[in-house]
């Protein structure tokens, strides 16, 4: 089968380790099921993988890929939720597992024809859910979904600011607190990207730094060093970050008198639970929300796909389509 496997790693250059090559078809191991993927959706923990950030190279070769849709062996349609662990190792919660990890960290992922996953890792795919939208779920808006509901907690009315509209978790939080009811603000370098962030429902989109009409309850952070010192300014006293990446930069200035003596929260989130992606299906059913996609891609163009997200060329998710047709395969195939 086809796949997009990380085959060294390179700061400097980091699609030169990325290579499409023939491998071997996947056999289920007891416990796990075999998924043909439909659709998948590009992330930057794949970037980070092929810049050898997070991930020993001893761990290469590997496939890439965190989400994915598609067909089990029994033709059942499925999402896959992308956090291999145990649950129990975790107080219930396999975020917190010691030993979790991310689909392409230690098992191949999903930009292949086929993978394999423990079977408690398959959601059902809604009916209402295409499988190009089911794929740009399971990391993006799962995390954006943890962020805002489960460490932020936020309710109708809060006040939320999405840093870097535009990328996926930050598309997904905008899209997500608004039909929570949220009054949502954004920042974004791009015009463009800023008037998207209006169009799905933002109350303000402002240039990074700019000043916020109001302060605000809760800051969804994923860029890190370039926009820290602005999410600590805009927040109202007790309020709080919650953080699940730092794409420009894992250390800025603390600024820890603020902290204190704002008494602010700043908490961190990974990834989220089977559950949190169920919950999350029932809100979008109920609410119609639904991803943003900026565009889709044959897997034979990935690196295309890449380059764009390294450039900042993406509005929301891109999608990959992997070779074949999009069906079941029966047990007998």
């Amino acid at each position: 089968m086809l796949a997009a496997t990380a085959i060294s790693q390179s700061a400097a250059d980091p699609l030169s380790g990325l290579v499409l090559r023939d491998v071997p078809e996947p056999a289920p191991r007891p416990g796990w099921s075999r998924v043909r993927v439909v659709a998948s959706s590009l992330n930057m923990h794949d970037v980070w993988t092929l810049r050898g950030v997070g991930h020993p190279p001893d761990r290469l070769p590997i496939i890439l890929g965190c989400d994915a849709a598609g067909y089990d062996d029994e033709g059942n349609e499925v999402i896959v939720h992308p956090v291999i662990g145990d649950p129990d190792a975790g107080r219930g919660d396999e975020t917190l597992d010691p030993n979790r990890a991310l689909l392409s960290e230690r098992h191949d992922g999903a930009f292949a024809e086929y993978l394999t996953v423990p079977a408690r890792n398959l959601v059902p795919k809604p009916d209402w859910l295409s499988f190009d939208e089911a794929a740009c779920l399971p990391v993006a808006w799962t995390t954006a979904y943890r962020m805002l509901f489960t460490q932020a907690r936020i309710t109708a009315g809060d006040r939320v600011l999405v840093q870097g509209a535009g990328g996926g978790v930050a598309s997904a939080a905008i899209r997500l607190a608004v039909a929570a009811g949220a009054v949502v603000h954004a920042t974004s370098r791009s015009a463009d990207k800023r008037a998207e962030a209006v169009s799905w429902g933002a109350r303000a989109a402002v240039a990074p730094g700019e000043r916020l009409p109001e302060r605000v309850d809760v800051v969804i952070e994923t860029v890190g060093e370039a926009t820290w010192s602005h999410s600590l300014k805009s927040l109202r006293p007790g309020g709080t970050v919650v953080i699940a990446g730092a794409t420009s930069g894992m250390n800025p200035p603390a600024d820890l008198g603020r902290i204190f003596y704002l008494q602010q929260r700043v908490l961190g989130s990974t990834g989220g639970t089977r559950g949190e992606l169920v919950a999350m299906l029932r809100l979008m059913e109920a609410t119609g929300v639904r991803p943003v996609i900026d565009r889709t891609l044959p897997l034979a163009e990935i690196h295309k796909g890449f380059q764009l997200m390294i450039d900042g060329g993406l509005t929301g998710k891109l999608v990959v389509h992997p070779p074949g047709p999009a069906r079941p395969r029966t047990p007998q195939q």
